[in-house]
């Protein structure tokens, strides 16, 4: 089932009943909304006077629903997620925790080749030449200890946007299209680490990342090949939009479709977001021994 993503940008009191979202809007002209719980998969708030009530983020959470906070720029900021998102989550917990370096360094070096893979596929698809990305991905060894997803990543963001900034630089707080992608990033961040948790895994433990401030280090490194998705919804905004320098409310909703957006998944198209669940699932299923591989996405 596809998960519904809810953006509240509009000062509101959020509640529930009979298993319901309910949104009463503070301009008392608009009638109230109500959505099935179990219906949604993201929920984004982003305006200073929204109310929501603490049954309503208890019935949220137990469902699994991503819970995202937005910051006075209205860019993502917070991620709450269920603690108990799996019937076994503590045996799955200690098979993550007791996973061998040699796994590990495996697992990144299947994330990175299926992300540079990916990136190359986009390049290709917009006319941009990849031999030298296509080499990069045979390449890369267990654990990448050549960093050839650092070599890809400066080619690539080097002529992804060519055709509509001049000189772009990929960062947090660089000009724009950064501000798309550190949206798009977020949602898929939260749909990460959604995914995650619903698989009984511990979000903070990479396989990779380890950075001791990040409490999401394993959905940064799961999020990895999922990124390029990400960036075809930015080169088609740029493609159709001609001002991107705010982030207007009709841009936040092209970016809200990221958990639909069709991907091909061990040969069948999925959404996004169910395409994540497969892939953890599968992370966890190497964890516990079962299979070597990781269910990931590949761009045609």
């Amino acid at each position: 089932m596809i998960k519904r993503t809810l953006y509240f940008g509009n000062n509101a009191y959020l509640h529930t009943r009979d298993e319901h979202l309910i949104v009463d809007f503070a301009e008392k002209e608009k009638p109230q909304a109500m959505v099935p719980i179990e219906d949604i998969g993201v929920v984004i708030l982003d305006a200073y006077q929204l109310t929501i009530s603490q049954n309503l983020i208890t019935k949220l959470l137990h469902n699994n629903v991503a819970l995202i906070t937005c910051d006075e720029r209205h860019l993502p900021q917070g991620l709450m997620l269920n603690l108990d998102g799996n019937h076994i989550q503590s045996e799955r917990f200690k098979t993550q925790i007791d996973a061998s370096v040699p796994l590990m360094k495996n697992l990144w070096q299947q994330t990175v080749k299926i992300k540079i893979g990916n990136q190359a596929a986009l390049l290709k698809n917009i006319g941009i030449d990849t031999k030298n990305m296509e080499y990069w991905q045979r390449s890369v060894g267990s654990g990448d200890p050549d960093n050839y997803e650092g070599r890809a990543a400066a080619y690539y963001w080097n002529v992804l946007f060519k055709d509509y900034v001049n000189n772009f630089k990929r960062g947090r707080f660089e000009a724009e299209p950064n501000n798309l992608l550190n949206y798009g990033y977020a949602i898929l961040r939260a749909i990460t680490a959604r995914g995650l948790v619903a698989s009984g895994l511990l979000p903070t433990l990479g396989i990779h990342h380890h950075n001791k401030y990040n409490a999401y280090c394993l959905a940064d490194d799961i999020m990895e090949p999922y990124r390029p998705y990400v960036d075809m919804v930015v080169l088609d905004i740029l493609e159709k939009e001609d001002n991107v320098a705010e982030l207007t409310p009709a841009l936040k909703s092209k970016l809200l479709q990221i958990p639909v957006v069709d991907v091909l998944i061990e040969g069948k198209n999925s959404p996004l977001m169910v395409a994540m669940q497969r892939t953890t699932a599968s992370l966890n299923a190497c964890f516990e021994g079962n299979q070597r591989k990781i269910k990931y996405p590949e761009i045609e």
